[in-house]
């Protein structure tokens, strides 16, 4: 059990969740109105963003030289963050104020951290926020969807069911876990 809690601490997750907590409780407070998604969304990509600094480590070649097996760690890492992400959302919900159903929450999840995984890949654990918080500005500001690829380029604005919006996060989700999974957080 101790190399959980040198785990967590390592990947500052404490910290994590308290952003991840406080920042559901902010939105779900400021959003008492009709339903938006967008404000789910919000405190999606917030979780996400705040999960994603636990996805590099303090020390690369300790993570890079460790006698552990780390690909299953940090698959499982990137899964749990989705799960905690997507609970706290809908815990905070039964207090009377839902911002959103259960497949937009899912399908966001998987989405948003897979980008975020991608992200720690690609530029590292202390950018890996960056995939997720560039391509959810990208869907608040564009245009609604007319065709396809438009479709692909806004997915996580598009409502539950949407076959385009689906794939898409599946998609995204499946390739920055593995990715992530398999080579880990860039130098």
């Amino acid at each position: 059990m101790r190399w959980l809690v040198l785990y967590a601490r390592s990947r500052q997750l404490t910290a994590s969740l308290a952003a991840v907590v406080i920042s559901a409780v902010v939105v779900w407070a400021i959003g008492r109105g009709p339903t938006d998604h967008r404000l789910a969304l919000l405190v999606l990509a917030t979780g996400t963003i705040a999960a994603s600094i636990g996805l590099g480590g303090q020390d690369h070649a300790l993570d890079r030289t460790a006698a552990i097996r780390w690909m299953p760690r940090r698959a499982m890492h990137v899964l749990l963050a989705g799960v905690v992400v997507g609970a706290v959302l809908l815990t905070v919900q039964t207090m009377g104020h839902e911002l959103a159903t259960v497949e937009f929450v899912v399908r966001n999840c998987a989405g948003l951290l897979g980008l975020a995984a991608l992200g720690a890949a690609i530029a590292g654990g202390q950018y890996a926020w960056t995939l997720p918080f560039a391509w959810l500005a990208f869907a608040f500001f564009a245009p609604p969807p007319t065709s396809v690829p438009m479709e692909v380029a806004t997915w996580m604005m598009l409502p539950p069911g949407t076959a385009a919006g689906t794939w898409t996060a599946v998609t995204l989700g499946v390739v920055g876990t593995t990715a992530y999974a398999v080579a880990g957080p860039r130098r």
